[in-house]
């Protein structure tokens, strides 16, 4: 073949491979999103898997107050709020909120001999507005700390005393180890999910403490200097109105703080309660996602803030199973194109390497603390919890995220 022959073949060669790398570069622009929040979730599974050092416990003491939302009740008040009250003889006044309660909620709590507040607003409803309504009640008298502990939930003694002792010290917001008890005779589907909750809450928070110097607050086992209480905006119908107070706290600059020799238990739901919890808890943190999530992120860059950066990312970050089934459609949209148009596979291969990652930071976590949540035979069984999460995500895409809060049910306690 002559250089004229070469040429013209080289000419004709030169069009294909940039319309090769143009396929190439764009299902890695696809790609990339997935595979960066893929690669921060595995990160925070391998950082958060070691206990936090927490250090001698303050010895400050601190006025507190432990104030309960509380709406109807009464099924499981008595027992919970006995245990409360006996855990917090000496250490705090419990106040209870009875929050447009329509059953003997308020009742139970006064001959328990607790504080009641009542509240009846069906236009404003939800636990925002149910914590403000204490606030307001609060504010004649403030305590040098609030604590937050829902209704059905259990805390220690010495719990309370840790978060209110280093929420005093610190002057900063303290989220404990929020967890659901163990069900190991529960179905596979009601283990995974308590295990989740022990990767959200646990082990991810760890991470964050230890990349971002702070972790989100959770709802229950949080306590909050009357400082930052009394400014932080309560009265909201937010479906995860925990998750906002905690980024808008940090971003006023009281960093919440992880606390991890602290614990608040709540039971495990049944398995039509664990959908129905799922579908407002993950609903509702697609949608601070979505809406906090990207301005977060660029606020940060802007600021060149590495630790915010983070924290922004990690609020992008969706529930595992659903970052799962993200990865796994992508994968099987991208990589059969690639292969078809004669495009390079590096960018399917990159995300399927994150992928792997997760997994083994995933397996690492349950072996480190997450087996007492799932067994051996329900981690087995995951990809079926996939399934049973499906209808979950396909609601999602066609409705959207609740509106508003709804209460499980309390049927399983």
């Amino acid at each position: 073949m002559g250089r004229g022959d070469e040429r013209t073949a080289q000419s004709r060669l030169t069009p294909l491979a940039v319309k090769l790398a143009g396929v190439t570069v764009l299902i890695a622009l696809v790609l990339a999103p997935l595979a960066l929040l893929t690669f921060c979730f595995a990160v925070e599974l391998f950082v958060g898997v070691r206990p936090l050092r927490q250090g001698a416990a303050p010895g400050k003491r601190a006025s507190a107050v432990i104030v309960v939302p509380a709406h109807n009740e009464a099924a499981i008040l008595e027992s919970r709020l006995w245990a409360l009250v006996t855990a917090a003889s000496g250490r705090a006044r419990i106040l209870l909120v009875a929050d447009n309660c329509t059953d003997s909620t308020a009742e139970i709590a006064r001959r328990l001999g607790v504080s009641v507040v009542e509240r009846f607003d069906e236009e404003r409803r939800g636990k925002g507005f149910a914590l403000d309504f204490a606030r307001q009640n609060l504010q004649d008298n403030p305590p040098d700390v609030v604590l937050i502990v829902d209704a059905d939930c259990a805390m220690d003694g010495e719990s309370i005393s840790r978060l209110v002792g280093r929420c005093a010290a610190t002057q900063r917001p303290c989220q404990g180890v929020n967890l659901q008890a163990p069900a190991p005779t529960a179905s596979p589907a009601v283990q995974l999910s308590t295990f989740a909750f022990y990767i959200k809450n646990v082990v991810r928070q760890r991470a964050l403490q230890r990349i971002a110097g702070r972790v989100h607050l959770l709802g229950t086992g949080m306590a909050l200097p009357w400082a930052a209480f009394a400014q932080t905006n309560l009265a909201t119908d937010h479906i995860v109105e925990d998750l906002k107070m905690g980024l808008e706290l940090a971003d006023a600059g009281h960093r919440p703080l992880f606390v991890e020799d602290a614990t608040v238990w709540s039971n495990a739901e049944t398995e039509t309660n664990t959908l129905g919890q799922r579908q407002r808890w993950e609903g509702g943190f697609l949608q601070n996602a979505l809406g906090t999530g990207p301005k977060m992120l660029l606020r940060s860059i802007g600021r060149r803030d590495a630790r915010g950066t983070w924290a922004s990312i990690d609020v992008l970050i969706p529930p595992f199973a659903l970052l799962l089934m993200l990865d796994i459609a992508a994968l099987a949209a991208t990589a059969p194109l690639a292969w078809l148009a004669g495009a390079k596979q590096w960018p399917s291969l990159a995300l399927a390497g994150t992928l792997a990652l997760a997994g083994a930071g995933l397996a690492l976590a349950w072996i480190n603390g997450g087996r007492r949540f799932v067994s051996p035979g329900g981690l087995a069984r995951a990809p079926l919890y996939l399934l049973w999460k499906l209808p979950l995500y396909l609601g999602f895409a066609r409705r959207g995220a609740p509106k508003s809060w709804v209460r499980t049910g309390r049927g399983d306690v």
